[in-house]
């Protein structure tokens, strides 16, 4: 068989490993490997994962800047109506869920899932000295810094590390072409299952690939995944290994996505797909710990409202089409979904008929167990409460993940964080 010719290390990697199509051989890196899993089986933080029972992280990101007031519309607010004069919504348009907090009239299958008691939404949520570049708040928010510091892991790759030692690659699965930055770890995991492997899986077989290092913001775009990078550890003292760890994992997906699970029917969006696939792969028995898939395009500076409008039903559709699998399949208390934007939009529009970058926004998860409904209080929207136009937030999204470590993953929240971080009232708190 042919091969094309290899110039750079890059196209190596891409190449070769997101192909998941070369027989490496064991020996050459045989005694790194045992060696660190030695090491991790002394862990004493190392959580047993069987893939039948342990709990489940799906993070959907909406990559761009989610505008929060027209999600979760206070329609009472006459400041909100004076800033946003052709944007705000009316009373009558939206789906009411208190007397004077509504969702936008395409939340209809989120007003489902909240009756349902598989919805919580968290007001307010963001962090202290907001920053609104798109690629540094994600930054913010992928790795769990403060606003003034940059971490070289992410607080997903930092679980890994921590709470995952000696698991395989496919403990995390990104349905995109290159892993986030929340997934970038002192020892990297995580596969990939990207647009090519989407479109390929249709002909019959899908190709898993390890996500490849990239340059700072290289190749990314609003509303995309941005690049993973790797911390500590060199390319070139693993690339064996995960050569062969991308094979395994190419098994393990194709031989369950070759099944049939009986799905009900999903929505036909790109969204919708990519839950659908993470859907089969919880029924199938994978191992993965944590999911990751996003949504673009919520970068609404002009002409937002049919953008916007479009958008959150894609949204909305494919949740809850998700959640609805997972209850059929017995699953859906094992996995909660944690869905938010880097940041939400100023109060008052522009000119364009649009909004522009902003700071603290709602947030939702959804799941099995959870205490659903509304979280928080609906920020004042008076000119004198706003910092520099914006909401400030009430809910340090930090505290969103210690609460998603601890009471649903069952994890210390400190080695992943830095530091403790109050826990919301998300779940019931069970006695050992």
């Amino acid at each position: 068989m042919d091969r094309p010719t290899l110039q750079t290390r890059r196209e190596f990697l891409r190449t070769t490993l997101l192909g998941g199509a070369l027989g490496w051989t064991l020996p050459s890196f045989l005694d790194m490997t045992i060696a660190e899993m030695a090491r991790a089986a002394d862990g004493s933080l190392l959580q047993v994962d069987t893939g039948k029972d342990s709990p489940i992280l799906v993070v959907i990101q909406l990559g761009g800047g989610n505008d929060g007031l027209n999600t979760v519309v206070p329609f009472a607010d006459d400041d909100y109506h004076r800033a946003r004069p052709t944007l705000g919504l009316k009373q009558s348009q939206c789906i009411p869920i208190t007397d004077g907090l509504g969702l936008h009239p395409n939340l209809g299958d989120l007003k489902a899932l909240l009756e349902e008691g598989h919805l919580a939404i968290l007001q307010g949520v963001g962090y202290p000295n907001p920053n609104r570049s798109h690629f540094r708040s994600m930054e913010i928010w992928q790795t769990a810094s403060d606003a003034d510091r940059t971490e070289p892991t992410g607080w997903v790759g930092r679980y890994f590390d921590n709470f995952c030692a000696g698991a395989d690659a496919s403990v995390g699965v990104v349905m995109a072409d290159q892993l986030p930055q929340a997934f970038a770890s002192r020892w990297p995991r995580g596969i990939t299952l990207g647009r090519g492997s989407m479109q390929s899986a249709g002909a019959g077989e899908m190709s898993a690939g390890f996500g490849e290092p990239s340059d700072a913001n290289a190749g990314s775009s609003i509303g995309e995944l941005s690049g993973a990078r790797r911390a500590h550890v060199s390319p070139l003292d693993y690339l064996e290994k995960v050569a062969l760890d991308a094979q395994v994992a190419t098994a393990r997906v194709n031989r369950i996505l070759s099944r049939r699970f009986g799905q009900p029917a999903y929505p036909v969006t790109p969204l919708a797909r990519n839950l659908s696939v993470i859907a089969q792969l919880i029924a199938g028995g994978m191992s993965t710990r944590v999911y990751y898939a996003s949504l673009g395009g919520f970068d609404t500076h002009a002409n937002q409202a049919s953008t916007h409008a479009n958008l959150l039903a894609q949204f909305a559709g494919a949740l809850r089409a998700f959640v609805q699998d997972l209850e059929a399949q017995g699953n859906l208390d094992r996995v909660a979904v944690l869905c938010f934007s880097e940041f939400g939009r100023r109060v008052r529009e522009n000119a364009s008929s649009g909004t522009d970058h902003g700071a603290a926004a709602p947030l939702f998860i959804a799941g099995g167990g959870l205490r659903a409904g509304l979280h928080g209080l609906a920020p004042s929207l008076a000119p004198q409460d706003l910092v520099r136009g914006d909401i400030p937030h009430q809910v340090d999204f930090r505290s969103v993940y210690a609460t998603l470590l601890e009471r649903h993953l069952k994890a210390d929240s400190l080695p992943v964080l830095g530091r403790r971080f109050a826990r919301l009232d998300l779940w019931p708190v069970k006695p050992h």
